[in-house]
């Protein structure tokens, strides 16, 4: 039985073993398997849930305030790390310990509780309920493990180092008190540890079988030895089973490695001395980064492909929201915005999929305040400049998503702190997630920041700076009555509203506001951040402050 963790994955293995005349041999998935022996001795369970999102969706859709925005892949994540711990909504708060949610722990319950009940009604089963299921069965039924234990009597487990407690469950199971296993795994490529996977079950395994023969893979087909050689400064940090990955591939280029490299700028010299677009990768931490690239790409004419800012929930959301509405884009996609929780400060706490969505958020503002014109021209602009693509051009993806594949040219941008490692995340597999990255790129290797710069630059040896970044320049107010009595207004104003003072109005506009003393509506008009929407809103009060405090 040969076992791995993706469809795609278990087609190359079958492929691989009938090359070899190996027939014989089951090559599946962990959840195919399972959905095997459950109809074998149980009949068929149910449908399979394909996607836990529009379940929570419309269950998030119930919860209060702005947790009702929360992305769906973020409480799909957290019911997976409790279901993979195998752990039920009953025991889900007793057993947290260290573990943060990406909601409060009560509403996290409330969600895990009404998700059971909702899929339970519906006839349905999730892929983790496969794995459960089948670990009952052959817990209780010992007539079902015999027959197990003599269908099946050696193991092979690829990727052995992202298996979680549920499908580690699964295969002792499976094995009994055998210890015919063969499991191919690197320990410095566990980056899954947010969904319960763990290399600790690799490399226990030497204890766990005291004949286990270790057989170290550490020739390396694809990278050259410049690119290894980076790649090796980080070895004695991750810890695990040492290991150090030796060329077999001709020399190349330097890496380049260095604060602020522009990385449109390399990709368009690469592509003039012939690259195609195709063969290189920008690889970010979290999805909210793909979307810089987007714009500048976009702006220097260079063709990506995987980017997807439309198609996450700050932009859907917004999107749906703006159907239908007229008015200055700036005003309205602001006031949408905060209606859907935008959050002036990002706290260390939110989950990071509600991180990318605060960024998103914050981006569709900006964006929609540098347009300046009409909600439909601003639509216009968000599908120009990020639609979908053709399929065709630089890929833009996140680190986790790149594990696997592989560039001729690979850039690795925002390498500083917050970043990578990301804020609360755990250093040890930012690390690997950093060394994953690194070692995609067969020839071309670009790192860089514009922050404070990583740790793990000093882990390889990089004297690393930060750049001088342009200060932004803020109106300076002078402390007048005028100044006072209109800031207290809008904090008045704005408590009223239940909205940031910004929202409102922001410094820049409180400045032309005192500068210009309008006293009629079509003078108010002309102030620069003061659409008709807030005009409407705002005029004739805003006017009567401005008049008491010239009097």
């Amino acid at each position: 039985m040969a076992v791995t963790f993706t469809d795609k994955a278990a087609g190359e293995l079958r492929s691989r073993l009938g090359a070899l005349g190996a027939d014989g041999v089951r090559a599946s998935t962990f959840h195919s398997a399972a959905l095997a022996l459950l109809r074998h001795f149980e009949g068929d369970p149910g449908r399979i849930l394909p996607s836990k999102a529009p379940l929570l969706r419309r269950i998030g859709n119930s919860l209060p305030g702005a947790f009702r925005f929360r992305p769906a892949g973020d409480l799909a994540t957290e019911i997976e790390w409790a279901k993979n711990r195998r752990l039920t909504p009953e025991t889900y708060r007793d057993r947290l310990g260290d573990h943060e949610p990406p909601i409060p722990p009560d509403l996290s319950q409330r969600v895990f509780r009404e998700y059971e009940r909702r899929k339970a009604a519906e006839g349905m089963l999730d892929f983790e309920d496969l794995l459960e299921r089948t670990v009952r069965l052959l817990e209780e039924n010992e007539g079902a493990r015999a027959a197990v234990h003599h269908r099946w009597r050696a193991f092979t487990v690829d990727e052995y180092q992202d298996v979680n407690f549920l499908q580690q469950s699964l295969l002792d199971l499976w094995l009994g008190d055998r210890y015919d296993l063969c499991a191919v795994g690197d320990d410095y490529q566990a980056i899954y540890g947010f969904t319960g996977a763990s290399a600790e079950w690799l490399l226990a395994l030497p204890r766990r079988f005291p004949n286990t023969q270790v057989v170290r893979l550490e020739r390396n087909y694809r990278s050259t030895p410049q690119v290894l050689e980076l790649a090796n400064r980080l070895v004695p940090q991750l810890g695990g089973s040492a290991k150090t990955l030796a060329p077999t591939v001709p020399e190349g280029p330097e890496p380049l490695v260095g604060p602020a490299l522009g990385v449109a700028a390399h990709v368009r010299r690469l592509h003039d001395d012939g690259l195609a677009l195709e063969e290189m990768a920008v690889l970010v931490r979290t999805n909210a980064r793909t979307s810089e690239f987007e714009e500048a790409f976009h702006t220097a004419g260079i063709a990506f492909q995987g980017a997807s800012l439309l198609a996450r929930d700050a932009a859907r959301q917004l999107l749906k929201a703006l159907r239908g509405r007229r008015g200055p884009a700036a005003e309205i996609v602001r006031e949408l915005a905060v209606r859907q929780g935008l959050l002036t400060e990002i706290p260390d706490k939110l989950g990071e999929r509600e991180q990318t969505r605060q960024a998103d958020l914050a981006r569709l503002v900006r964006l929609a305040e540098e347009f300046g014109g009409e909600v439909d021209g601003f639509l216009e602009l968000l599908h120009e400049r990020f639609g979908e693509s053709a399929g065709r051009g630089v890929h833009l993806l996140t680190l986790h998503r790149a594990k696997g594949l592989e560039w001729e040219a690979v850039f690795l941008p925002r390498v500083e702190e917050g970043e990578l490692p990301v804020r609360r995340g755990d250093v040890a597999e930012e690390r690997r997630l950093f060394y994953v990255g690194l070692t995609r790129a067969k020839r071309h290797l670009l790192v860089t920041w514009e922050g404070k710069p990583s740790r793990f630059l000093d882990e390889l040896g990089v004297r690393a700076a930060a750049p001088a970044l342009p200060r932004q320049e803020k109106p300076e107010l002078e402390q007048t009555p005028a100044v006072e009595a209109l800031r207290e207004w809008r904090l008045a104003r704005a408590r009223a509203d239940e909205v940031p003072a910004y929202v409102v109005f922001n410094d820049r506009t409180l400045a032309e506001l005192v500068a210009r003393t309008p006293r009629t509506l079509a003078e108010l008009a002309a102030v620069p951040g003061i659409g008709p929407a807030k005009l409407e809103r705002y005029g004739p009060e805003l006017l009567a402050r401005l008049a008491d405090v010239a009097a």
